[in-house]
């Protein structure tokens, strides 16, 4: 097992970086297995927090490509996976460099995490296409965090001599971790297990209080789909976003179940024929072409119970519907459970003249 030394810095020359590619594209995610699909924290620049710092013994944390050794309040935090960005600053810790995703929002945060960033220094932003090292090497870091990743192990290994470096864990799909896992590793990795527990546990009340209020999703049947601008429709069955509807207490479509026969469950794209597997008492479905281009506009979409009875929820990409469920993290579900339960209780309450509140477009 390999264990990276304690440090706050190493030097690295750039000429001795490899050429890696990792050529992580918008689609990839969507396609890929762990695909989708209220917490102000105020920090200081730089890495900082603005709550006070719990002073810990170095750890190790166990991941895809054996072990790393996390030096004691790391203060300089790199993120190369998606979401990461999030649970620092709900943690109130603010990372001098973020991995876009999309969205292309200053420091790639979106509203709910710019809300939690404060004042404080916008960071530094790394493409998602392909990771730059030496853009990286430049930030000075002493933690890299790739949790929520697909790194490679000549990736890691490049990674791990800029600066100690946290992998995705083995036990999932790559960007398969469950929020809260993602949550615990971010913070013992930020030596703030406690409040990360804290989060978790209120976070998954809010959960409870939803499927309270709610009775009529237990027993009901969701099902969370990508509408791609290729015009190919993918159905899901696991990673963040799907993980959000079983949370409320619904149920994959079971004909639609059965077409996940691989080990990963990876998403499937549906052929014509294949439409009716869209049935569901609520259909999530995010949007990635020219609006007014989508399958909803297809004839065999449109002959569909859920979409003649109004069950389908329509989620632009830049929405911020979407963006709240595809991230699924600390920061983001609040908002995700604001915009989409309502809506969900509006289009399986039995009544095909209840109206589905349409989601906006463009997030604020």
């Amino acid at each position: 097992m390999d264990t990276k030394t304690n440090r706050s810095h190493m030097e690295v020359s750039l000429s001795e970086l490899p050429e890696i590619h990792n050529d992580l594209t918008r689609r990839d995610f969507l396609t890929g297995a762990g695909s989708l699909l209220a917490f102000g924290a105020t920090g200081c620049g730089g890495g900082g927090s603005g709550e006070e710092a719990t002073a810990t013994a170095s750890q190790t944390i166990e991941h895809k490509y054996g072990s790393t050794e996390i030096p004691e309040d790391p203060e300089r935090i790199v993120t190369v996976g998606l979401t990461e960005q999030d649970y620092l600053l709900a943690l109130g810790v603010v990372p001098v460099g973020t991995r876009e995703w999309f969205g292309e929002y200053p420091g790639a945060l979106w509203p709910w995490a710019k809300e939690a960033l404060g004042d404080e220094p916008v960071p530094e932003v790394l493409p998602v296409d392909e990771l730059n090292f030496e853009q990286i090497s430049t930030l000075d870091a002493d933690l890299i965090l790739g949790v929520n990743s697909r790194l490679t192990q000549d990736e890691y290994d490049t990674l791990s001599e800029i600066a100690p470096t946290v992998a995705q864990p083995a036990e999932y799909a790559d960007f398969g971790v469950p929020w809260q896992e993602m949550s615990r590793i971010i913070g013992r990795a930020v030596g703030r297990e406690e409040r990360a527990e804290e989060l978790v546990s209120e976070i998954e009340a809010r959960f409870d209080g939803a499927r309270e209020n709610n009775p009529e999703f237990e027993g009901s049947t969701g099902l969370l789909a990508a509408d791609l601008e290729d015009g190919t429709v993918y159905v899901y069955a696991e990673g963040p976003a799907p993980r959000f509807l079983t949370s409320l207490g619904l149920d994959l479509p079971s004909e639609t179940e059965e077409i996940f026969t691989g080990e990963d469950r990876a998403p499937v794209p549906l052929s014509l024929e294949q439409f009716e597997l869209l049935e569901a008492d609520v259909l999530a479905m995010g949007t990635y072409g020219p609006e007014g281009e989508g399958v909803a506009e297809r004839p065999v979409f449109q002959a569909l119970d859920v979409s003649q009875e109004g069950r389908t929820l329509s989620m632009p990409e830049m929405s911020l519907a979407n963006g709240a469920i595809t991230f699924s993290t600390l920061l983001s579900l609040p908002t995700a459970l604001d915009e989409i339960v309502p809506r969900i209780a509006a289009a399986i309450d039995g009544d095909p003249d209840t109206e589905v509140e349409p989601i906006e477009s463009e997030a604020p």
